[in-house]
């Protein structure tokens, strides 16, 4: 299986200006630029485009690591800050920290704390990422 995305840049790196494509059609040209990646401005990043990525993937991972345990979830609220820091030869994308707010009948906190760390390690976005990835996962009645 094989999926893309595309961007399109035109210009100076501060001046210029990219759009962004999904294969899907999720994103069809969205804007992003420095000021949407930098300075806080309307339009998308690539960073937060794979924290979306990476919660997506690691709810999906759960859901099936979940399954397999006879469990099914009500809820998993997943949010991924991906934190990009300046390194000595440009930037690099050094850590994602997944929050997890989990409503699954019937576990309990120890299965829940293993089967939250096997999605944490084995999603596909986790594995291609090199960063420190953490877990903050609370379970809710």
């Amino acid at each position: 299986m094989k999926k893309s995305g595309s961007a399109i840049w035109q210009g100076g790196l501060k001046d210029g200006k990219g759009a962004i494509s999904t294969e899907s059609g999720a994103l069809k040209e969205y804007p992003y630029g420095f000021a949407s990646r930098f300075d806080g401005q309307p339009g998308t990043n690539p960073e937060e485009l794979i924290g979306a990525a990476h919660a997506g993937c690691f709810s999906m991972a759960l859901s099936l690591i979940l399954g397999e345990a006879n469990l099914k979830a009500d809820r998993l609220d997943t949010k991924a800050v991906v934190t990009l820091e300046k390194v000595d030869d440009g930037f690099a994308i050094t850590a994602v920290h997944l929050t997890l707010t989990a409503k699954i009948p019937g576990a309990d906190q120890a299965t829940f704390e293993a089967l939250t760390a096997k999605a944490k390690a084995g999603c596909p976005v986790s594995k291609v990422l090199n960063a420190q990835i953490t877990l903050d996962a609370t379970l809710v009645a």
